[in-house]
């Protein structure tokens, strides 16, 4: 009987052991933070409530596009994943819903992929979620904004992540919440439900086909050629 009472207490202490090196391995794979993920520190505004837009997007991007644009002839742009990083951090982008707060977020290429990263804060805990997105043309033309893979530190949480994604956003098309037509709904719609588009997007009274992409290590060339106005 004692030896029995013995057996039981050893299985109970080895399940208890397996129990909290399980508990602590989710622990340590959630608290992974990615090598690559540096995001940048917000500069200090003279204006705390200003809203400063960094150079790179008033001088470079953005006058690019619009330039271009009204040329109505093919052109490139190419998008540097440092250049971003520091206009993203000056925005001091925050956002917080259903207790979690989102922030410092960041962006990196990789070949074949884009990769966004964030700090997600719930309850005091910081994790680190990540994003990664692998665009592809299709043979017609459409563009597939295809989520490759979501973890919260190491933790690969595609599958129900998507799951849930795509729910949400069905959930807000069956109520009439959005604008199926919205070229931003259709990027969301790529993203979270998986559905490919027709990638032709409206600067001011112009309008332009995103025609092919190359994604390399810190950076990404984009092609764009000139497209017909839609009727709305």
């Amino acid at each position: 009987m004692e030896k029995s009472k013995k057996s039981r207490r050893k299985k109970l202490i080895l399940w208890l052991c397996i129990d909290a090196v399980a508990a602590a391995t989710v622990i340590l794979l959630l608290l992974y933070k990615p090598a690559r993920y540096h995001p940048m520190t917000p500069p200090v505004a003279e204006d705390p409530n200003g809203r400063q837009v960094h150079p790179y997007i008033t001088h470079d991007l953005m006058p690019t596009l619009y330039n271009k644009a009204q040329e109505q002839q093919p052109f490139e742009m190419e998008l540097l994943g440092q250049s971003l990083n520091e206009a993203i951090a000056q925005t001091g982008w925050r956002q917080e819903s259903g207790g979690i707060r989102l922030s410092s977020p960041a962006i990196a290429f990789a070949p074949g992929r884009v990769i966004l990263m964030g700090t997600a804060d719930i309850e005091g805990a910081g994790f680190v979620v990540t994003i990664e997105i692998g665009p592809q043309i299709l043979p017609d033309g459409r563009l597939n904004l295809a989520v490759k893979k979501v973890s919260i530190g190491a933790m690969n949480l595609t599958w129900p992540a998507k799951m849930l994604a795509e729910k949400k956003y069905r959930e807000q098309v069956d109520a009439g919440l959005v604008d199926t037509q919205d070229w931003r709904t259709k990027i969301a719609a790529s993203l979270l439900a998986g559905e490919p588009f027709d990638p032709v997007f409206p600067v001011e009274d112009k309008w332009i086909r995103l025609e092919s992409f190359d994604i390399g290590q810190d950076k990404a060339t984009i092609r764009f050629v000139p497209a017909p106005k839609k009727s709305k």
